[in-house]
């Protein structure tokens, strides 16, 4: 007796262009994580929307558009817009609107969406300010939400649409001087199970949630943010260093460190993993995209 198989077909493109000709936004696009999503979904098929806010991003975000249609043969732009501003994520699907709309039917659909752009910050409770706490929740929380307000219109009316939320393990952990930040992280992964069944007609919500991830940000933490993150990192069963395998930039500060960050391209790999048509069945979840620091619920 023959299996039952799903509607759709899943391998009408070629297994490396999956995303062909879909259309995505990658906030915070510039640089670190998001620049690798970027490359990622490119790499892909899809036509991209690059978010960045500061004027000394500008640059870097043009040259890696030029890169991913140069590399790729896809469609890029950049935008710059403040994701933590209450105009900045309309101002960024009007963009992608005016930019890939049909010429002739004026039809726009918006299939994929990455809320990368994030900001941190560390205070204990004592010192924790007003105007920190709506900083890093207008950035890591309304901006989301605002972004996928503005989109709706615009998603897939068949399931097809994908948003990934990136998190972070600090929504779970506890991490000391982080009330603010692991707050709006868990407050974004509470989001991301009410869209899942909000969307349901349109898109799958999912998020991930990485640790330390060898970015700029990473690079600039203190010691004393370090040795509070060597216990977690040293019970991360994927994060033990690999001489000669690891690069030594890596290497030797992660045998200090408890172990390695993961690599950028590592955390993209978990994001275009969920933006596949293979992931249409996996919606509301939180996927593990820390080496096993904490397990995927």
């Amino acid at each position: 007796m023959s299996q039952p198989t799903a509607s759709t077909n899943l391998s009408s493109a070629p297994s490396s262009r999956v995303l062909e000709g879909k259309v995505g936004i990658v906030t915070g696009a510039s640089r670190g994580i998001g620049a690798a999503i970027a490359r990622h979904l490119a790499s892909k098929g899809c036509n991209l929307v690059l978010n960045y806010t500061s004027d000394s991003s500008t640059k870097i975000t043009e040259d890696l558009v030029a890169e991913l249609e140069a590399q790729h043969g896809i469609k890029a732009i950049p935008v710059q817009a403040s994701t933590g501003s209450e105009n900045g994520p309309k101002h960024i699907v009007e963009v992608a609107k005016n930019h890939f709309q049909h010429p002739e039917t004026q039809k726009f659909q918006l299939d994929i969406i990455i809320n990368n752009a994030g900001v941190a910050g560390n205070d204990l409770i004592e010192d924790v300010k007003c105007e920190e706490f709506a900083r890093q929740f207008n950035v890591n929380v309304r901006g989301p939400l605002l972004l996928v307000q503005a989109a709706i219109p615009y998603l897939p009316t068949d399931r097809s649409g994908r948003i990934v939320n990136v998190s972070s393990v600090s929504s779970s952990l506890g991490y000391i001087t982080q009330s603010v930040y692991g707050g709006t992280k868990a407050a974004l992964e509470s989001m991301t199970r009410t869209w899942a069944r909000e969307l349901a007609e349109r898109a799958t919500v999912n998020a991930i949630n990485p640790g330390p991830v060898a970015t700029e940000m990473y690079w600039t933490t203190d010691e004393i943010f370090q040795a509070r993150n060597k216990p977690f990192t040293e019970n991360t069963p994927l994060a033990r260093p690999r001489k000669g395998i690891d690069s030594e930039e890596i290497y030797g500060p992660a045998t200090k460190a408890g172990g390695r960050p993961a690599y950028s391209e590592e955390i993209a790999g978990v994001v275009g993993m969920l933006c596949t048509p293979e992931a249409g069945w996996t919606t509301g979840s939180v996927i593990c995209a820390n080496g096993g620091m904490v397990f995927g619920t």
